[in-house]
């Protein structure tokens, strides 16, 4: 369970915010698509790695994209919010059920006991 990757000199991990712009090619002309949201989980070996990432639509729909690794149409990654080393988990599917307010309060407070020392280890 891999819980960062590094994709085109850029390293990001699970809960992070990423924004992905793919290259798409319609007929003769090209175009950029943007895709912004969490890293749920990375998973997969080297020739099929993929990375899941889940932004909140409109009328609070959640929208979820499967991004290949070698996928030849993504054009850059940027990473938008650190999230990671507040992570427990190689999976975050338990922040499906959850509002935005309560994902950041989630990290918010696992920033807060890696920052005073206290983190506890299982």
């Amino acid at each position: 369970m891999a819980l960062k990757i590094k994709i085109k000199e850029v390293e990001f991990g699970v809960g992070d915010r990423v924004r992905v712009v793919q290259r798409i090619k319609d007929g003769d002309k090209n175009r950029e698509a943007i895709f912004e949201g969490m890293v749920m989980g990375i998973k997969g070996r080297s020739p099929g790695k993929t990375f899941l990432v889940r932004r909140v639509g409109e009328a609070n729909v959640g929208i979820e994209r499967i991004f290949p690794v070698d996928l030849p149409t993504i054009d850059r990654i940027t990473v938008v919010k650190k999230g990671t080393e507040g992570v427990k988990r190689a999976k975050l599917y338990y922040t499906r059920k959850k509002s935005p307010t309560e994902i950041e309060m989630i990290f918010k407070k696992a920033a807060g006991r890696i920052k005073s020392g206290t983190k506890t280890g299982k």
